[in-house]
């Protein structure tokens, strides 16, 4: 049985992956999450890790996550409000290190079971946004975003050693962050997009379940799930 970590879990996307991926049992799910939220249906069946990852230092780090996971998603997607031409230095840290660096640093530290067991799965996303500069007030996050698109060198090696890592860069989706957005302004959005059309949780949650359980040959890839973008 694999071990799988869903950094970020408790996102929209994070909740229509674990769904398919209990289906399979395949799987030893352990779920991040931050904030609460509820998903009595499946608790049983996964080992939960609540943390805010900014609060994590090289300390802390191996008593909450573990360093033998086979598969590791990252969606974690802290967005602060902040401009190029008004970011904070310290928000701007705070939003790098939880999107991009701490997730970085628990890829880290499973390489080496991944290495013995001559397997390992690793699926980073991004954001369309990076492709466009980004929002106008999502700066902090689109710079993590685009952080999360470079694969290291070390890493692109391994997959000689059935080690396959990809990123998702990923379109406007139909999640409840975007349902916040004024009527008007999504009709705007979305015909920006050449299909006309946003993606659903599932649209995403199917590609990275092909990523999880069927790839064995797509590897070191920044993948659009854009709608054509």
């Amino acid at each position: 049985m694999k071990k799988i970590l869903i950094l970020g879990g408790n996102s929209d996307i994070g909740i229509q992956l674990l769904k398919k991926l209990i289906n399979t049992n395949n799987f030893e799910i352990h779920l991040h999450y931050n904030k609460k939220f509820s998903i009595k249906k499946f608790e049983k069946k996964i080992k939960l890790i609540k943390i805010d990852l900014g609060t994590i230092n090289s300390k802390n780090l191996k008593k909450k996550f573990d360093s033998n996971y086979d598969i590791i998603i990252n969606l974690v997607g802290y967005i602060s409000n902040q401009t190029f031409l008004n970011f904070d230095i310290k928000e701007l840290q705070k939003t790098l290190k939880i999107n991009s660096i701490i997730p970085l640093m628990i890829i880290r530290n499973s390489l080496n079971n991944m290495i013995k067991k001559n397997y390992g799965r690793i699926i980073n996303t991004s954001s369309v946004g990076v492709k466009f500069g980004g929002g106008s007030n999502t700066f902090s996050y689109s710079l993590s975003k685009h952080i999360n698109e470079f694969i290291p060198g070390y890493i692109r090696k391994l997959c000689s050693k059935n080690i396959l890592y990809n990123t998702l860069r990923i379109g406007l989706t139909d999640t409840k962050l975007h349902n916040k957005i004024k009527n008007k302004s999504m009709k705007q959005r979305i015909k920006l997009i050449p299909m006309k059309k946003i993606a659903t949780t599932d649209d995403i949650a199917e590609y990275m379940f092909y990523l999880i359980v069927h790839n064995n040959f797509i590897a070191n890839e920044l993948i659009n799930i854009t709608g054509g973008e």
